[in-house]
């Protein structure tokens, strides 16, 4: 017995240097792990710091020349060199939420849809052709809406609304002139059907996050589908849903090939939707390669300046609904 134990006294002496070792390897391990993911936090920062301070320096010029009119000036011309942002900040505007007006409540109709009421065998095609949708280059929605879309509506949709709206008071102002094909009314459109798969992927995908037994208990309660996707899945999945549409009005912010082939690239302000107009990545695209001088260039990158603010305040205004939202839920 005497040997047994100090057999097994030997036996223990010898892990504790074995066990201090593995212990501290984790620890190193895990000082290493948590310094990597602080360094990649911070290239984050730092990236977004670069970008805003080129921006920042390339857009100097162009506001020390024009100061704060250039934001509210609608004038866009090379040749005598006088620039106003006011054009492609309305068209950024007006595009993307025109496209989100459309694409929300249809996605959401969708995503509700292929959780609460589609069949089985039909939930994986239509849930397939969302992901071929999100999947398709902006280049190729151009194309399309250029050669197909808008004589489409140039023959159908646009003589209708000019016809039918013409004699109301507002909306004849909203549908006046030629049906051209191209315009705000177009990009706006084919923006709706860019965004529309991320709104519905992700809508279902919180859908499908809340617990079935909450809906079967309000089933059990007796109440309709309409009832348990109102009372039960919105405000459940809220958040998620919130996120999505932010996500989808970034896209829709920041489309560029898609829209500059439609929306007629016109450096003007128009009460008709079917009118020519231009958004800010429109016009840098557009222009970019051409520009001359360091007054043109930097007036170009003010305007992605302008367009970064813009997209920066849409963000932090979701944040700031989402923390609300969070609030109230507790």
């Amino acid at each position: 017995m005497a040997d047994l134990a100090l057999q097994r006294g030997a036996i223990q002496a010898a892990e504790i240097p074995s066990r201090a070792k593995v212990l501290a390897q984790l620890r190193l391990k895990d000082a290493g792990f948590r310094y990597l993911t602080r360094t990649a936090a911070i290239m984050v920062l730092l990236l977004l710091g670069g970008v805003i301070i080129a921006l920042v320096i390339g857009a100097v010029p162009a506001l020390q020349a024009f100061g704060i009119n250039f934001l509210f000036e609608q004038r866009w011309n090379p040749v005598t060199e006088k620039f106003g942002a006011l054009a492609p900040i309305y068209g950024t505007i007006v595009t993307s939420l025109i496209a989100m007006l459309i694409a929300v409540p249809i996605g959401l109709m969708i995503a509700m849809f292929l959780t609460e009421l589609c069949p089985q065998w039909l939930r994986r095609p239509i849930g397939t052709a969302i992901e071929l949708l999100a999947g398709i280059p902006s280049i190729i929605y151009g194309i399309w809406g250029l050669f197909v879309f808008a004589p489409f509506l140039q023959q159908t949709l646009q003589p209708f609304l000019i016809a039918t709206f013409g004699s109301v008071p507002v909306l004849s102002t909203l549908f006046e002139g030629p049906p051209y094909g191209i315009g705000v009314l177009t990009a706006s459109l084919i923006l709706a059907i860019m965004v529309l798969p991320f709104i519905t992927a992700i809508s279902r995908d919180v859908f499908d996050a809340v617990p079935p037994v909450l809906k079967e208990a309000a089933y059990g309660m007796g109440a309709t589908t309409w009832e348990v996707v109102r009372y039960v899945v919105l405000p459940y999945a809220r958040v998620g849903v919130i996120g999505g549409v932010m996500l989808g009005l970034g896209r829709a912010l920041g489309e560029t090939m898609a829209v500059t082939f439609v929306i007629g690239n016109a450096h003007k302000i128009s009460a008709s939707l079917i009118a020519p107009g231009t958004t800010i990545s429109a016009t840098i695209a557009n222009e970019f390669t051409e520009a001359v001088g360091d007054l043109y260039t930097s007036s170009l990158i003010a305007l992605g300046l302008i367009l970064f603010l813009i997209t920066f305040i849409v963000l932090a205004i979701a944040r700031y609904l989402l923390l609300r939202i969070e609030r109230r839920i507790g």
